[in-house]
């Protein structure tokens, strides 16, 4: 038998046929169910449980007390935050079956979903896009937005390296990152990465 490429705590439980990447780290409490697909160099925190029906992909972090239900994917090098919550059923009921009718939740590379915020299922969060905590999401997030409040609106733009850009929500302008010098563009709403 070979020994697995991740590390897991012994308090942590690996179903049988969970494919985890090497590097990644399951820590306390965990609970990863035997579908799951999780990237390498990804972090579990403590009590976080990850369903069948679950794609993450690299160097995601996933902190203590998350829950990534079915239906949920994560690209590279999303940041779920402490006790934030995603959803798969819209309208759920103990005494209706649903699991047919589970929505897919897709968050998309480089982006943060701060602690405590609620993903609403159905949605899909843009690349690098920023959820503040507490927010809660019931609609698709742009790219690079930042979004705060309940239900949550988008009040900015932020970075790839995680700053607030200080362009308008709506217009154009052109802004260039002091850390890493990448230039983004905003046109008709929509911010894009120019450089790389």
């Amino acid at each position: 038998m070979t020994q697995p490429n991740y590390t897991a705590h012994p308090s942590a439980i690996v179903d049988d046929g969970a494919q985890i990447g090497e590097g990644s780290r399951v820590w306390h409490f965990a609970h990863v169910c035997a579908g799951a697909r999780i990237g390498k160099g990804v972090s579990l925190g403590q009590n976080v449980f990850v369903g069948n029906k679950v794609v993450i992909g690299d160097k995601c972090k996933v902190q203590n007390n998350v829950s990534v239900y079915d239906n949920v994917t994560l690209e590279e090098g999303v940041f779920c935050g402490p006790s934030m919550v995603f959803t798969n059923v819209y309208n759920p009921r103990s005494l209706i079956e649903r699991k047919s009718e589970y929505r897919d939740t897709l968050v998309k590379r480089g982006a943060t979903l701060g602690a405590n915020c609620t993903i609403v299922c159905g949605t899909t969060i843009g690349e690098f896009a920023f959820v503040g905590a507490g927010a809660v999401i019931n609609k698709d997030v742009k790219p690079y937005a930042l979004m705060v409040g309940v239900p949550a609106r988008q009040v900015g733009w932020m970075s790839e390296y995680g700053e607030q850009i200080p362009l308008p929500v709506k217009g154009k302008g052109e802004y260039t990152c002091p850390h890493t010098g990448q230039q983004y563009r905003l046109n008709d709403q929509i911010l894009e990465r120019i450089s790389k």
